[in-house]
C-alpha cells in the first residue's frame, strides 16, 4: 500500500524541524515546504538577531539541512506577497481602528489554512503537518474534528487555531501535540539535527525589532499626530504623540501630572484620543466576539440556541481561562458573560471557548 505524502511547513525551527523527521521515520512520505513570507527590506527596522527570525536566509538553511539529511524533498516557496496583502495589512490596519490585533491567528487560518493548504492539495499530499503543540481529535459521536490543547500546558498553542475549518482539520497533522517542549529538544539531539538548541524568538516574527508603531507608522505617516489625553471624566489632562502607540491596559508612554497610576482604558482613533483610568476602569465582565468560527460544536444544532451556553473562556495567549457563559446572537456573534471580571480585554484580539482541553470555537473581541 502507498505511504500517505504529508506537506510539511518548516520554519526552520527545532519544532517544524522534529515533526517532518518524526513522521518521516513513522513511514510517512514527507516533504518540507519553507514559506518565504517578508522581508527585512520591505519590513524595516533594526535587529541585532534578525538572522534568527523566520524567512531569514540562516532559517531557510536550516530547514534544507534538516530535510537533506534525513532525504526529504524541501522547497520554498515565494508567498511574501500574500502575507503582506493578508496578515501585515490587517495588522497595520487593526491598529489605524484602534484595536490590538493578532497576526498568528490571521496567519494560521489564512496562510497555512488556505493558500498552503490548497498549494498540498495541488502537490497530492494527503495531509498538511506542523510543529504545533496542539492536537486533533475526532469525535465520534458528533463526527466533527476538535481542536485540544497540546499536552504541555506552557507551550499549549491552541488558542491561535481557533480559525481552523473541519475540511483542513481532517487533513491536518499535528505531531507534537503529545510532547513537552523538553522531549521536542531531546529529539532534536537524538534526531543530530543542526537547529537542536537553537534559541526562539518571541516576537512577532515580521517586527523583529519588537516596534510594532514603526511599522503602523511607515505605512501611515498621517497618523503621527499629538493627540489628548483624557481621563475617565472627560478631562484632558496631557498630550501623546499618536494613539496608535497604545494599547488597552498600557501604562507606559502616558505623559501626564500625576502620582497615581493610570492606564490606557479607551482608544478613540477618529479623534486621535486615548483615554486614562484606574486599573479598576479596566474591569469588566461583558464584551462581544464577532467573526466567531466554531470547531468542535456544529452551529447550526440547538445547543448554539440556547439562551447561555457555558464555556471556559480565554481572552489572550497568556490568559488563565475564567468560567462564563455565550449568548449566541441571531447574526453568529457571541456576548460573554464572565463569572469573574477580567483585566483590559482588548478590542482586536481573540477570544477563545474551550470545554476543559477542547477548543469549542473563537473570535475577535468587539
Amino acid at each position: 500500500m502507498k505511504n500517505k505524502l504529508v506537506a510539511v511547513a518548516m520554519s526552520g525551527g527545532i519544532d517544524s524541524s522534529v515533526a517532518a523527521v518524526k513522521l518521516k521515520l513513522e513511514g510517512f512520505d514527507v516533504i518540507g515546504l519553507t514559506m518565504k513570507l517578508w522581508d527585512v527590506s520591505e519590513i524595516g527596522g533594526e535587529d541585532k538577531h534578525v538572522s534568527r527570525h523566520c524567512c531569514s536566509l540562516e532559517m531557510f538553511d536550516d530547514a534544507r539541512s534538516v530535510c537533506f539529511k534525513y532525504d526529504i524533498p524541501h522547497y520554498v516557496l515565494n508567498m511574501h506577497q500574500d502575507f503582506n496583502q493578508i496578515v501585515i495589512e490587517d495588522f497595520i490596519s487593526e491598529y489605524v481602528k484602534g484595536r490590538t490585533p493578532n497576526p498568528c491567528v490571521v496567519c494560521n487560518y489564512k496562510i497555512k489554512w488556505e493558500l498552503l493548504e490548497h498549494k498540498t492539495k495541488q502537490l497530492g499530499c494527503d495531509f498538511l503537518a506542523t510543529g504545533h503543540y496542539a492536537r486533533i481529535r475526532r469525535d465520534q459521536a458528533s463526527g466533527r474534528y476538535q481542536i485540544l490543547k497540546g499536552v504541555d500546558a506552557t507551550r499549549d498553542q491552541s488558542y491561535f487555531l481557533w480559525g481552523l475549518k473541519q475540511e483542513s482539520l481532517a487533513r491536518t497533522l499535528f505531531p507534537l501535540g503529545e510532547l513537552h517542549k523538553t522531549e521536542v529538544r531531546q529529539l532534536g539531539r537524538e534526531y543530530g539535527l543542526i537547529n537542536a538548541e537553537r534559541e526562539e524568538s518571541r516576537e512577532i516574527c515580521f517586527v523583529p525589532d519588537d516596534d510594532y508603531a514603526r511599522l503602523v507608522q511607515a505605512r501611515h505617516p498621517q497618523l503621527a499626530q499629538p493627540g489628548v489625553i483624557r481621563d475617565t471624566a472627560g478631562n484632558a489632562v496631557g498630550t501623546h504623540e499618536g494613539y496608535f502607540h497604545y494599547t488597552i491596559g498600557q501604562r507606559k508612554k502616558i505623559q501626564i501630572a500625576t502620582t497615581e497610576k493610570r492606564y490606557v482604558t479607551r482608544i478613540i482613533p477618529e479623534k486621535n484620543e486615548i483615554v486614562v483610568g484606574s486599573d479598576d476602569d479596566l474591569l469588566t465582565d461583558t464584551f462581544q466576539v464577532t467573526d466567531v468560527n466554531w470547531v468542535a460544536i456544529d452551529p447550526t444544532t440547538a445547543l448554539l440556541k440556547a439562551l447561555e451556553y457555558p464555556a471556559l473562556i480565554k481572552i489572550r495567549y497568556l490568559h488563565k481561562p475564567v468560567a462564563g457563559e455565550l449568548q449566541i446572537s441571531p447574526d453568529g456573534d457571541v456576548k460573554v458573560h464572565l463569572s469573574q471580571k477580567q483585566r483590559a480585554i482588548t478590542p482586536g484580539q481573540s477570544c477563545v471557548f474551550y470545554d476543559g482541553d477542547i477548543v469549542l470555537g473563537g473570535g475577535k473581541i468587539v
